[in-house]
Order: C-alpha cells, then sequence, then structure tokens
C-alpha cells in the first residue's frame, strides 16, 4: 500500500468560527460545504478537514472525544526560532485560542502549546536543524 497523502479529520461545532480562527493564523481556506471545512497549511498544504461533529461521528461510525478531559492528538508545526514561537503566541491569543502551555526549553528546543476554540491541541516548535 502507498498512499498519496494524509490529512486530518477533526470534529467541531461552528465551521465559520474555525475558518476564522485558522485563516487568522496563516492556514488557507480550502473548501466548505455545509458539512466541513477544510484548511491547508505549510509548505506541503496538510490539509486539515474540519466536520460538524455529528457528521463526523456518522461518518466514523465512532464517538468523538470530549477534548475537554484530554487530547485525541497533538499536531505540531515547525517555527525557524524562538522569536517566532514568541510571535505566534501572540497571534494564537489575538485569534482566540487558548495558550495551554506557555513557552518552554525542550532539549534543545523550544515550544508552547495551544487549543483552538473546539479545544484541539497544537503545539509550535523550534527544533534546532530541523
Amino acid at each position: 500500500m502507498k498512499p498519496k497523502q494524509i490529512w486530518s479529520n477533526l470534529a467541531v461545532t461552528d465551521l465559520e468560527r474555525t475558518t476564522k480562527f485558522y485563516t487568522e493564523l496563516g492556514f488557507k481556506a480550502k473548501n466548505g460545504n455545509g458539512e466541513l471545512t477544510s484548511v491547508t497549511f505549510g509548505e506541503d498544504d496538510f490539509v486539515v478537514n474540519f466536520f460538524l461533529k455529528d457528521i463526523l461521528q456518522k461518518n466514523t461510525q465512532s464517538e468523538i472525544t470530549d477534548l475537554t478531559n484530554g487530547n485525541e492528538l497533538i499536531m505540531s508545526l515547525s517555527a525557524e526560532s524562538k522569536e517566532e514561537v514568541n510571535a505566534w503566541v501572540a497571534i494564537v491569543k489575538k485569534a482566540g485560542g487558548k495558550v495551554t502551555a506557555e513557552p518552554y526549553e525542550i532539549g534543545p528546543g523550544y515550544t508552547f502549546v495551544f487549543s483552538d476554540p473546539d479545544g484541539h491541541k497544537f503545539n509550535i516548535l523550534y527544533w534546532p536543524g530541523m
């Protein structure tokens, strides 16, 4: 098996709010149809599909995790410097995200963690040589 592409599918409660939040972070809005909104990010245009929660639950035939009690996954976005990590903190807060871990050193790297309005977790990571 040789997949052509990988993307993520996440559950949200408000497509308009989600699109606004991620475009303010620099993601590019790709499409939407009333059941989902899609955005891309990075040099490879990684796709993140945000489905309304009931639609994703129906399509996957499984329960959706309650993000107030834990994480489903944490997606990482690379930064080119510690200064860029710090700049992201302000961008995330201005867009309506919640910083759940302020910037900190991690080995030779530097990172912080935030959640979007629906509780999906991301970290912005500067790692020398990456």
